[in-house]
């Protein structure tokens, strides 16, 4: 009976799905964004010699680059135009997310409703600009100082890469803000996405070429593919774990009307920070190492011994790593979830907690409750990022599943999925809305 029920329900979908005409047209949108933004990572930047350069990437991939080229999908491998990837305006979102925390004026333009978010809209545009330009011309410069990299260094070289790099971070903001309008999904995250996943087929191959020529043993890989099921899973859970908190609102009298009261529920989500906390420790820890690679001839004994610390799969790279990931996680739900602002706007709509005074005291308890529930979120988040560290130092396996990439593919994935889900839905609604006009008119 079950698996009949299942199989009916599957049959509903998919029939839903193929009358779904506007579902479709957003789908294929989405698939062709993506497919211009890959083609844009294979195309090369301006006066490089691509030889030389990538002698250069390969002795500098272990630092922070290594990390932006798994964001952009292999761009900053190729020098593409699309190198800076999408970076620049998550970085600038986060800058105004704090400053909207600490700037009274942008606190009351988030305030303010549609009307003030398009404006700190602006401003993060605005200010992926500055941040695209300072990168790029960095990335100029250090192009430039690298040996036969560059095939006619100069002002021009550097006006030329700057100008490039700057236009394509823009070109992929507009083109994560038009799937966001026009197709499926958060536009910047499927982006970040596509670039992430594009990297696994030949991950894959790499560790089956291994495995055949004995340098890795079976069980390893095996072992390997157990652990990325289980750890999706585990992903799974826990980013649809909530900590629901029961709200009351009494009964209401409009006019000689009397309304019951009801109640409802105030989610609090397990993770609450998302990946902001991995990437910003990551960035941050790599950072000694990425200063090395481009001073490896300064012999600077102090940055080499730091480095060597701070590689992956030390003990004590681990408990920073850890650390920093749980200080950020705390930061960050600060910064995303006011408890005083919610407990405001319980008071104001007349909603309470059963057993918690309005105003003052529920913002405490929420604060609370927040606080434990991100205690936990935090450990899981440490936990899962720390995963592919102990594979490395354990096993040295150069392929892992696991980390910051791994909770971008599957929080992605499960935001997909639901905005997908919620549209199939809503033609089913249409659908039953058109009959029930349609009877009414026969009758």
């Amino acid at each position: 009976m079950a698996s009949a029920a299942e199989q009916l329900a599957s049959n509903l979908n998919f029939s839903a799905f193929a009358k779904a005409e506007e579902l479709k047209k957003r789908i294929w949108f989405t698939l062709g964004a993506l497919l211009v933004y890959r083609l844009g990572t294979y195309i090369p930047l301006p006066g490089i010699n691509p030889e030389a350069f990538g002698q250069a990437f390969n002795q500098a991939q272990s630092g922070i680059i290594g990390m932006f080229n798994m964001f952009a999908g292999g761009a900053v491998e190729r020098m593409a135009i699309f190198a800076l990837g999408i970076m620049p305006y998550i970085s600038a979102s986060i800058i105004m997310q704090l400053m909207t925390t600490v700037v009274p004026t942008l606190e009351q333009m988030k305030k303010d409703g549609e009307q003030g978010r398009k404006v700190i809209n602006q401003y993060t545009r605005y200010g992926t600009v500055v941040l695209a330009a300072l990168q790029a011309y960095g990335i100029a410069v250090g192009l430039e100082g690298a040996a036969n990299v560059v095939t006619d260094p100069g002002w021009f070289f550097r006006a030329s890469t700057v100008i490039t790099l700057v236009g394509g971070t823009m070109f992929l903001m507009w083109l994560g803000e038009q799937i966001t309008s026009r197709g499926i999904g958060n536009g910047i995250s499927l982006i970040i996405f596509a670039g992430i996943v594009a990297g696994l087929p030949t991950a894959v191959v790499s560790t089956l070429e291994l495995g055949r020529q004995g340098a890795l043993a079976t069980w390893i890989i095996l072992g390997i593919i157990i652990l990325a099921v289980v750890v999706i899973a585990f992903i799974v859970f826990m980013e649809r774990a909530q900590r629901r908190l029961l709200i009351q609102y009494p009964k209401r009298q409009m006019g000689n009307r009397m309304f019951e009261g009801n109640t409802s529920f105030l989610p609090l989500k397990l993770n609450t920070a998302g990946v902001i906390p991995p990437i910003f420790a990551s960035s941050l820890l790599l950072v000694p190492a990425t200063i090395s690679g481009f001073n490896s001839g300064g012999g600077n004994e102090w940055l080499t011994t730091i480095t060597a610390l701070l590689g992956h799969g030390q003990p004590l790279y681990m408990v920073f790593y850890a650390v920093m990931i749980i200080f950020f996680c705390f930061f960050y739900t600060a910064i995303v979830f006011n408890p005083t602002d919610t407990a405001d706007n319980l008071k104001k709509h007349g909603g309470f907690i059963p057993g918690i005074r309005p105003g003052e005291r529920t913002a405490q308890y929420i604060d609370y409750v927040l606080t434990r529930v991100t205690v936990v979120g935090a450990i899981y988040i440490t936990l899962v990022c720390l995963l592919p560290e102990f594979l490395i130092s354990a096993t040295g396996v150069p392929f892992y599943f696991g980390g910051t990439s791994l909770l971008i593919v599957v929080s992605v994935t499960m935001d997909t999925v639901s905005q997908i889900q919620g549209h199939l839905l809503a033609h089913q609604y249409e659908g039953l809305v058109k009959k029930a006009k349609l009877r009414g008119k026969r009758k």
